[in-house]
């Protein structure tokens, strides 16, 4: 399995600054505009970069509109989408319950596969059956990204590590498989628990899964901490379990040539990481690649 050594993510552009929430409001103000993500996007291709990470956030279809729009400039690019965006789904169900927040996604889309959808979506809720309501909720999702060239479909881990406390095989199988025939691309799981997730996954015999987790020395959202990571990234397949890193910096916790110095030691096939200004993308881009900064 082949993914990109270093993919562009997101959360630069959406406020999110897990350490600043002053520098989080300055970014959502700035990135507002939709042409300014762009120009940050331009900044990205321009440092070589070929993979970008996108979550299926309310403004996640505006910026793939964009790239849609120019293929001959975006052509090239390979997407991995991160789904579903947890505070979408949130808000709907604190508004209209489980069974209301499932009906007004599947049904959001008015006329297109409005019948198909109606039959499927109404089965699928009066009898509860949740493998089938995954499906649908991810082709959901999905539809922001048709068209584009699309490597690995994440599930986000506010899913991937309640769906672990369970302790339930079926959820991931069926999730696996149905990224693989549907949309012909590898599976992601993003969590915050790698050791736990990986010792669960060859425990079931799910293979070709592609792990991002928060990866870096100080043990920032990493679980039990570093030096189990550590232990199980010295052990693992690359190629049954490619590894992304995520929150390498931790927050800005750790100076990125000591961040990228302690990954490239490792056993990680990949590294996401976002960043807004032409500098840093392109020291980034150059720590990553292990070429002097």
């Amino acid at each position: 399995m082949t993914i990109d050594r270093i993919v562009f993510g997101d959360n630069q552009f959406f406020g999110i600054n897990h350490m600043s929430q002053d520098k989080a409001q300055e970014r959502a103000e700035r990135f507002a505009k939709l042409d300014n993500v762009m120009a940050v996007y331009d900044h990205a291709i321009e440092a070589g970069i070929e993979g970008i990470m996108l979550n299926s956030n309310d403004r996640a279809k505006g910026i793939c509109d964009r790239f849609r729009a120019e293929p001959e400039k975006y052509g090239h690019l390979r997407w991995y989408p991160s789904i579903p965006y947890p505070h979408k789904y949130a808000s709907m169900v604190n508004d209209k319950g489980m069974v209301g927040a499932v009906q007004e996604i599947l049904f959001a889309q008015g006329a297109k596969s409005a019948f198909g959808k109606m039959l499927k979506g109404g089965m699928a809720v009066a009898t509860l059956d949740a493998v089938k309501l995954m499906k649908m909720l991810v082709d959901q999702e999905m539809e922001i990204y048709h068209d584009l060239d699309v490597r690995v479909v994440f599930l986000q881990n506010i899913i991937v590590d309640l769906m672990l406390g369970y302790d339930v095989a079926e959820p991931f199988v069926a999730y696996c498989e149905h990224i693989r025939k549907k949309y012909g691309a590898y599976p992601g799981l993003i969590t915050q628990n790698l050791p736990f997730l990986r010792r669960k996954l060859i425990e079931w015999g799910i293979e070709d899964v592609v792990i991002c987790a928060s990866i870096n020395k100080i043990g920032y959202l990493q679980s039990p901490g570093v030096e189990e990571y550590e232990a199980v990234l010295a052990e693992n397949d690359g190629e049954k379990y490619p590894i992304m890193a995520m929150s390498t910096l931790a927050s800005g916790a750790v100076p990125a040539p000591e961040a990228y110095e302690y990954i490239n030691r490792l056993n990680v096939q990949s590294v996401v990481f976002g960043a807004s200004s032409p500098g840093n993308i392109k020291q980034s881009v150059s720590l990553i690649e292990g070429a002097p900064a």
